[in-house]
């Protein structure tokens, strides 16, 4: 067996990056920035009125100052003139600030009679004005690589920029495997149960920007499985989930091996998820998953994601850890790491982890509710509710 870390840099080894293309602005959410976006223009690209209000010189901004309003200026439309001494305009948010003025009395702090304003005895502070550039100015940049979130779209939209240079979407062939699987929505036998991995896998791909497609149901035989590793031969990612192990019915890498498997490990010295394989098939990447539900899923998020990371133009590393307090008493941990799943709460200092106590690879149940992976490392030793462990968070995209 090697170690998680031995693993994920042979994954990584295989992940090789796949490019770039160029897509419209308002199909770039979620998809990796390969080029940075230069600013075209400053923003505000113009010194704008914050607030509904007139805009004065705010030397004439005084208690009980009677001024005269000598135009409008709504949001999009400059007013040509100057502002002179004892004049205003009417001004609403987001409207260039006239000439002549540096100041926006807000309309609450002011009464108008006619074209005659008069402002209030209690002037709101501030001048209510957006300077040019303040957001941005020109040649600023959004810097990449980065997964684009929603606030980097629209910051994107504001620099003008209509197309955006993003990493190649990896196309992942996921390959479920055994006599007992039947598809969601299917009757299963006494002796079936419902294909689930793949399911969880192709959701957990899609929201990292990449594309999954479910093959059929591999059979425990060698033709069975023969004919669907041909369905995936032009995929960048072979995902296989089951048949890994050794059991007389595990044919998957040796099946694999006759179509040419060029393999970089079998088995890892951790928990949930042992007899993990990895290797290039053809121009494939391939990686066997073990067959139990959250052994696949785990072994997912910790070598998966970042291979496809790696792919679609971010650095490939191992999912980040932060810390936390832990709230039980723990014995010791064996020879394998383990990635315990756990619940994170909110604690005066750091958070507080709380590993469930049944941690048996089957149940979906549990990793469901978990919000976290507590990791022990090797022999780690007996460790007392209190003391500092790691985790790797399971949480929403953009969070």
């Amino acid at each position: 067996m090697i170690s998680v870390e031995e693993a994920l840099a042979e994954c990584l080894g295989l992940a090789t990056p796949l490019g770039s293309e160029t897509v419209l602005l308002a199909e770039a959410g979620g998809r990796v920035l390969v080029k940075p976006v230069v600013a075209s223009r400053d923003q505000p690209p113009f010194s704008a009125s914050a607030m509904d209000g007139y805009a004065v010189r705010d030397v004439e901004a005084i208690p009980g100052r009677r001024l005269k309003v000598v135009g409008e200026a709504p949001a999009g439309r400059h007013w040509p003139g100057t502002i002179g001494p004892g004049e205003a305009l009417r001004i609403f948010t987001g409207a260039p600030l006239p000439d002549g003025t540096d100041r926006v009395v807000i309309q609450e702090d002011v009464e108008r009679d006619g074209d005659r304003i008069t402002l209030g005895r209690n002037l709101s502070s501030g001048h209510n004005v957006r300077p040019s550039g303040a957001d941005f100015v020109v040649g600023d940049t959004l810097a990449a690589p980065r997964r684009l979130s929603p606030a980097d779209v629209a910051l994107a939209a504001s620099m003008n920029a209509p197309r955006l240079s993003v990493g190649k979407r990896p196309d992942v062939a996921l390959i479920a495997t055994g006599d007992e699987l039947v598809t969601p929505g299917e009757d299963p036998a006494p002796d079936q149960i419902i294909a689930s991995n793949t399911y969880g896998l192709k959701a957990r791909i899609e929201a990292e920007g990449a594309k999954a497609r479910l093959l059929p149901i591999a059979r425990d035989n060698r033709d069975s499985l023969k004919q669907v590793f041909d369905l995936a031969k032009d995929a960048d990612i072979i995902v296989t989930v089951g048949g890994a192990s050794v059991g007389d019915h595990d044919l998957v890498g040796d099946v694999a091996a006759d179509l040419g498997l060029d393999r970089a490990f079998y088995k890892v010295a951790m928990r949930p998820g042992k007899p993990l394989m990895a290797g290039r098939l053809g121009k494939s990447a391939l990686l066997g998953l073990p067959g139990n539900p959250v052994s696949a899923m785990v072994c997912g998020e910790l070598f998966l994601i970042p291979m496809l990371h790696a792919m679609m133009g971010l650095p490939g590393r191992a999912r980040p850890r932060l810390r936390a307090e832990l709230s039980v008493d723990l014995p010791a941990n064996g020879p394998r790491e383990h990635y315990m799943r756990a619940e994170v709460t909110p604690g005066d200092g750091l958070p507080q982890i709380a590993p469930y106590s049944v941690q048996d690879s089957s149940l979906l149940t549990i990793l469901s509710s978990a919000t976290a992976l507590m990791v022990r490392p090797i022999d780690d030793p007996r460790r007392r509710a209190g003391e500092i462990v790691e985790y790797i968070p399971l949480t929403p995209l953009f969070s």
